[in-house]
């Protein structure tokens, strides 16, 4: 099982950056996938997830309007791509997919079952 987030780097306030997951090893495409960000110093909050067939989306209000999650469902790999519009400094965290089989809106990381490792998002003022 892989989950491999990628896309992460530095960008300006008011600035745009994309993340990705690959999800590989499972059934992902049955999978319900999010992404949670850390900052430093602080936990590990819910930003964003995707219903396994791509219908609904949920967005934590700290990012509502700015950010955008999609999947493809591929036939070995799922991709899970975060596009982060009108970044804020408060932005700046590690980036981690994760994949949940949770029949309800997972916002929790403990209703998560698989995660990646992370990407580093730097919004500088």
């Amino acid at each position: 099982v892989q989950l491999q987030a990628s896309g992460g780097g530095l960008v300006q306030a008011g600035g745009s950056l994309s993340v990705s997951c690959a999800a590989s090893g499972r059934t992902f495409s049955r999978y319900g996938m999010g992404w949670f960000r850390q900052a430093p110093g602080k936990e590990r909050e819910f930003v964003s997830l995707i219903t396994w067939n791509g219908r609904d989306t949920y967005y934590a209000d700290s990012v509502k309007g700015r950010f955008t999650i999609s999947r493809d469902n591929a036939e070995n790999t799922v991709t899970v791509y975060l596009q982060m519009n009108n970044l804020k400094p408060e932005d700046t965290a590690v980036y981690y997919c994760a994949a949940t089989t949770f029949s309800g809106w997972a916002t929790k990381a403990y209703e998560y079952d698989y995660w990646g490792q992370g990407t580093l998002v730097t919004v500088s003022s």
